[in-house]
């Protein structure tokens, strides 16, 4: 199956800049995944989509300023770093310019608050650094960091906040979510009372996702790795969800690979976590979701092909096509799509 296969014509102005006010003001396009019927509406009415006994499994990451800006100890050139994921030796960023920082330089940021060094070279700019610092690293980074938002977002985020659920609070991630950004409080209180189950499981999302497909056949493609737990509550939970013939209905994509993840052939979970580099597209067969929330993406990428995977290939551009022409807002601050 071949990338293009997942292309849509997308004008530049569709791809949403800044967030909405109002969370739930966002446009909701409901689509049949058997049918390919297609309702228009809007995020508060998600409500009416969800029925009582169902389960719906929120990703309670929550992003790092990760975004830092410093300069090299040793001839103060300027540099950018992204902080992405902890391994045993160290932290995965991402740096610009690359060419600067090689094995054993010093970056300072903050006059000294951190002081990254660089013990490997990884490619695409990737680099493995040690980071040293006083106290605690979360309130470095909440002092000295940006957030990280997508490549596509050249407007400043004013409210720090839009980029966060209203629910993260795991720490790891260097992306938000962003299907769960519509959801407010009191909406979530509502679903609850409408006897709805509300799940969490963390995902910490990498930047791997912005990551465009680089070669010509999707089965070519190395998914990048992201950590993943789930308790043993939630694992109940789903399980009762299923055993009662209710739905489980995952919010973004980062809680459906999660759950694809866990879940085994027979569509049943229990307490786990690790590392899944787990990559849906058609063909591929569920066994742990029924439904999904999600946004509108970006041509030709693994999150088009796995939402692709839920309907057809063909039910999906064709709601893509409806929303391009009804300028729906695409991709993290955009608008958003229930997959039923």
């Amino acid at each position: 199956m071949d990338v293009k296969d997942f292309d849509f014509d997308l004008p530049e102005r569709l791809i949403a800049q800044t967030p909405l006010l109002d969370r739930t003001a966002s446009r909701l396009l409901a689509l049949n995944k058997l049918t390919g019927e297609i309702t228009h509406t809007h995020f508060k009415s998600i409500i009416d989509f969800l029925n009582p006994g169902d389960t719906l499994v929120l990703n309670d990451t929550k992003v790092m300023p990760a975004r830092l800006f410093g300069v090299k100890s040793d001839t103060g050139a300027k540099i950018e770093m992204l902080m992405l994921t902890e391994h045993d030796n160290g932290w995965e960023v991402l740096i610009k310019p690359a060419k600067r920082v090689q094995k054993g330089t010093e970056v300072s940021f903050g006059d000294g608050k951190i002081i990254a060094t660089c013990v490997e070279v990884l490619d695409q700019g990737g680099r493995i650094m040690n980071l040293s610092y006083e106290g605690i690293l979360q309130e470095r980074l909440d002092e000295l960091g940006l957030m990280p938002l997508p490549p596509y977002i050249k407007e400043t985020l004013d409210d720090q906040d839009r980029y966060q659920t209203v629910y993260a609070k795991a720490i790891g991630s260097a992306a938000a979510p962003t299907a769960g950004l519509h959801f407010t409080e009191k909406l979530l209180e509502q679903i609850q009372q409408k006897g709805v189950n509300i799940a969490y499981i963390t995902l910490h999302v990498g930047l791997g996702t912005f990551r465009p497909v680089s070669v010509e056949s999707i089965e070519d493609h190395d998914m990048h790795s992201e950590y993943y737990e789930m308790t043993a509550s939630t694992a109940s939970l789903l399980n009762a969800t299923r055993s009662n013939g209710k739905r489980i209905i995952s919010v973004g994509t980062t809680s459906t690979r999660t759950l694809e993840t866990i879940a085994d052939e027979n569509g049943k979970f229990k307490a786990d976590s690790g590392w899944t580099d787990i990559f849906i597209y058609p063909g591929y067969k569920f066994k742990a979701i029924d439904a999904m929330i999600t946004n509108f993406h970006l041509p030709k990428s693994t999150l088009v092909m796995l939402v692709s995977s839920i309907a057809t290939r063909e039910i999906i551009l064709k709601a893509y096509n409806e929303a391009v022409k009804e300028e729906y807002r695409f991709f993290s601050f955009g608008d958003a799509m229930f997959i039923y």
